[in-house]
């Protein structure tokens, strides 16, 4: 495999920052049997590049890089790091259309989504760049006569970080910067489906003048590259995002060598609206909530309570806004882009024919787009009943349930039920039903009458089965650091 991909360089100024061989070791690598993946262009299904479709043996030669690393990196000066991270964090911001645009030719999603992305994937970075400087030795009063007590921070290891498609760029810095801060070194495997992303921040990681072997990137199938990671106790941390049911797998997979595990995982969020809630913010926001990257974020409504007494007139309001949603090519800047690929498509129809079989009605949407074949229209379903399987599964397209409900501790209830617990979304401007809302919900995060919440300050992190852990702020940098206790006599 030659290191060119042409349709992809077509697209960005800085030629480099398409890269199509693995990272190891602070080198370019390609599969030592040549293999390698296509990836594709979701609007329009051309192929974007190649990138290396590494062998196992070329996965474990990554854990090499990155133990022979750990050992300097791990004592390396706070400050170090944290130059090294603020210089990562200014190429990013310098680079910052580029990665956009090759984020929406593997991604597909809309080109000011995708410099969002970049902003909030950097921001994690600027962050841990200033929190590397903070993991002080903690003092602790003794219990023991004639003793001095200590806890101190240390790295745990080598980390490894295992990442989705549909925020290529935000999930790996979130979880990078947090393990290089800490001053664990690194192995991450991207999305066969979104590679170049990943290359892309490991160019510019490179830039920046991390040691080889702090920072690797290993490409191919999940299925190859990532068992020599579980199996091998070198790795004594694995980030994971992505679905509940992968989740489940590594989590076995990591127990023979009993790994520190963070989980983002699946998210089934309900979106609660009272009465007396400022109606139009609400559709505003919820229409945000439902269908940002085109419905495919765990943080997605995927199924909207509307008190009885609003029930209608939220509804009308919310059916228009979605009618008025563009459909489209990423690079165009539509509302709604392409799905990721065909088995998501099918999920939406699958949700769609079963609320509609179980009594929902279908307000607007419910097809394909004449667009292409991964194109979906933005689609209302009505009335939809709670044993409908879009009310417990998660939809991860651009599909919106919404149902009445009369009283609150109904909703609560109703709303809690299932194994996801990612986060919810409340409307009111009662501030005692707030609080009570912001209480009851079993969910890690509660929005109140918004959308947005995340941000690199915040511990981000579900309960239930919708992970392990938190990413993003101190606590984002904890989960790749040991508490050493030390009791000292002096005698």
């Amino acid at each position: 495999m030659t290191q060119t991909v042409l349709s992809a360089r077509e697209e960005v100024s800085d030629k480099s920052l398409v890269r199509s061989f693995s990272y190891v070791g602070g080198k370019w690598i390609a599969a030592r049997d040549n293999a390698v993946l296509q990836v594709t262009d979701p609007a329009s299904g051309a192929v974007v590049g190649e990138v290396a479709s590494l062998t196992t043996e070329d996965s474990a030669s990554a854990v090499d890089a990155a133990q022979r690393a750990f050992g300097a990196w791990s004592v390396t000066l706070p400050q170090e790091r944290s130059a090294l991270l603020r210089r990562w964090f200014d190429l990013m911001v310098k680079h910052k259309e580029d990665l956009a645009r090759i984020m929406v030719l593997e991604q597909g999603k809309p080109i000011s989504e995708a410099r969002g992305e970049i902003d909030y994937a950097a921001s994690f970075v600027e962050y841990y760049a200033e929190e590397s400087k903070r993991p002080n030795i903690e003092g602790v009063t003794s219990h023991l006569p004639d003793a001095e007590v200590e806890l101190w921070l240390e790295p745990v290891g080598v980390a490894a970080l295992i990442t989705p498609w549909n925020f290529p760029s935000a999930m790996l810095t979130r979880k990078a910067a947090a393990a290089l801060a800490a001053g664990c070194t690194v192995v991450a495997h991207p999305s066969h489906e979104t590679p170049f992303s990943a290359l892309a921040l490991a160019e510019l990681a490179e830039r920046a003048g991390f040691p080889p072997g702090v920072f690797n990137v290993v490409t191919g199938r999940a299925s190859t590259v990532v068992p020599p990671w579980t199996d091998d106790k070198r790795v004594r941390a694995l980030s994971f995002t992505g679905s509940t049911e992968v989740g489940r797998l590594l989590y076995r997979a990591s127990a023979e060598t009993i790994k520190k595990l963070v989980m983002e995982l699946g998210g089934h969020a309900p979106v609660i609206v009272f009465k007396g809630a400022d109606l139009d913010e609400a559709v505003a926001e919820t229409i945000k909530a439902k269908f940002a990257t085109s419905g495919q974020d765990c943080l997605g409504a995927n199924r909207i309570y509307v008190e009885r007494p609003i029930y209608d007139a939220f509804c009308e309001k919310f059916v228009a806004a979605t009618k008025a949603l563009s459909i489209g090519a990423g690079m165009s800047d539509p509302d709604i882009g392409p799905l990721m690929n065909e088995a998501a498509v099918k999920k939406q129809e699958e949700h769609v024919a079963d609320a509609l079989d179980k009594g929902a009605k279908l307000a607007c949407g419910g097809k394909r787009n004449a667009l292409g074949p991964l194109f979906y229209d933005p689609t209302v379903l009505t009335d939809v009943p709670d044993d409908a399987r879009i009310m417990s599964e998660e939809t991860f397209g651009p599909v919106a349930p919404i149902t009445p409900f009369d009283t609150e501790d109904e909703v609560v209830t109703r709303a809690n039920a299932g194994e996801y617990g990612l986060v919810a979304y409340v409307h009111s401007l009662d501030p005692r039903r707030i609080y009570r809302l912001s209480r009851a919900l079993q969910f890690g995060m509660v929005a109140v009458n918004r959308t947005k919440v995340t941000g690199a300050p915040i511990p981000f992190g579900g309960t239930k089965q919708s992970g392990l852990g938190r990413e993003g702020a101190r606590r984002g940098m904890e989960e790749f650091m040991d508490i050493k206790y030390v009791c000292r006599d002096w005698a």
